[in-house]
């Protein structure tokens, strides 16, 4: 079996990288599979509600990327992966997994996709979707609260306390590795550009 073509598709919270990743899975259709790092937060059983409402979930320490990779590496061969699903209600993961199946591409979107090494050499294209920083809180407030059950106080809270230090520590950094840098998941050229891209790796291959 051919190996997968692996795309990251990296940036801040509320740039556009879902609105992006989701345009190249309707292109391509059945040959792509998506795999989400939001779904890799760590499981915390261990913490009441409360505690775990309080947990920095925008440092890569609340990411569980062994499993990430571990993941990865089984649909690179050609073989499918139950990913978890991760329930933003509770702050824990869910019970309930998803049949990943391997695919002529793999997206693979989240802000910390760029940021670990081993993650990083996976990937045959990185790209960083950047927005606004007053565009992408707002974004970030109408999902959570429409999507995510939360309030805006908590919201706010959140971002100024975790999110935004976390996004300069950590995500915006990794913006230099990026192959290529869009300001918007709707820029028509960028899309064109990555589009051609597959398009051409998918006839080599």
């Amino acid at each position: 079996m051919k190996k997968p073509i692996f795309i990251g598709i990296a940036g801040g919270t509320g740039s556009g990288k879902s609105t992006f990743t989701n345009r190249l899975k309707e292109n391509f259709g059945d040959r792509v599979s998506v795999v989400y790092y939001d779904n890799y937060y760590k499981r915390r059983d261990d913490l009441p509600f409360e505690e775990r409402k309080k947990i920095n979930y925008d440092h890569p320490d609340a990411f569980e990327t062994e499993l990430l990779i571990d993941q990865l590496y089984s649909l690179k061969n050609g073989q499918p992966v139950e990913c978890p699903v991760y329930d933003y209600t509770v702050h824990n993961r869910s019970s309930e997994t998803v049949l990943i199946k391997p695919a002529d591409v793999i997206l693979v979107e989240g802000i910390m996709v760029l940021q670990n090494p081993e993650l990083r050499r996976l990937l045959d294209i990185k790209v960083y979707v950047e927005a606004d920083a007053d565009e992408r809180i707002l974004r970030r407030v109408i999902r959570d609260v429409k999507e995510r059950g939360r309030d805006v106080e908590g919201i706010a809270k959140q971002y100024l306390t975790t999110v935004k230090p976390m996004h300069y520590l950590y995500v915006e950094p990794t913006r230099a590795l990026a192959d290529i840098v869009i300001n918007s998941g709707l820029n028509d050229v960028a899309f064109d550009l990555i589009r051609s891209k597959i398009t051409l790796l998918l006839q080599q291959e």
